[in-house]
């Protein structure tokens, strides 16, 4: 690959696959080099550092969920109770999909997530403003109770924390799990009614 066809996109997909190949603690940017057939030199005019380059494949992978989740929070076709349950349900099912179709990457990204934890305080940030939306929505609408849309968001987003946050992703493979979410879910939102 020439230096010109080299772009941070490039060296992204390019580290995906290394990580995926050695894991957290074997990859390097030597490594990333070589499979996209340029010097380690090239790979550091884009990101200056391995720390860098490991925060953008991580902030890269985080931002794929809160790009999909934009679309619901961003929709108006549907009510906001309606929305808000497809967006648990859609968090809930790409965190479970990532952990499991590829569980090499999925636990790499369990590290990078530790190393990068203000790159995860951002993504967290992002989700409870999403939620914040949709329920400030619903809230004018009065399809919501009159709370403080902020408060509710945060709440929101810990008690459905079983169905999002890595540290459970083993107990998503158990046979219950869907009819727990349901549960959960149903409970979220019997109690943001108005």
């Amino acid at each position: 690959m020439t230096p010109e066809a080299l772009t941070p996109e490039r060296i992204l997909e390019a580290t995906e696959d290394v990580l995926r190949r050695y894991g957290p603690a074997k990859a390097t940017v030597v490594d990333v080099a070589r499979a996209l057939g340029v010097s380690h030199g090239s790979v550091y005019r884009h990101f200056r550092t391995k720390a860098a380059l490991r925060e953008a494949v991580t902030s890269r992978w985080l931002e794929r969920t809160v790009v999909e989740l934009a679309k619901i929070t961003n929709g108006t076709e549907h009510p906001a109770p309606v929305r808000l349950r497809f967006w648990l349900t859609t968090l809930f099912e790409a965190k479970r999909h990532k952990a499991g179709d590829d569980p090499e990457l999925f636990a790499t990204y369990s590290v990078l997530i530790e190393e990068n934890s203000g790159v995860v305080e951002e993504h967290i940030r992002e989700l409870v403003t999403q939620l914040r939306e949709i329920i400030e929505e619903g809230v004018r609408a009065e399809q919501f109770a009159f709370m403080e849309p902020s408060v509710a968001a945060q709440a929101v987003f810990d008690a459905t924390a079983r169905f999002h946050d890595p540290a459970y992703a083993p107990e998503w493979r158990k046979p219950t799990i869907d009819g727990d979410f349901a549960a959960v879910a149903d409970l979220v939102l019997r109690g943001l009614s108005a």
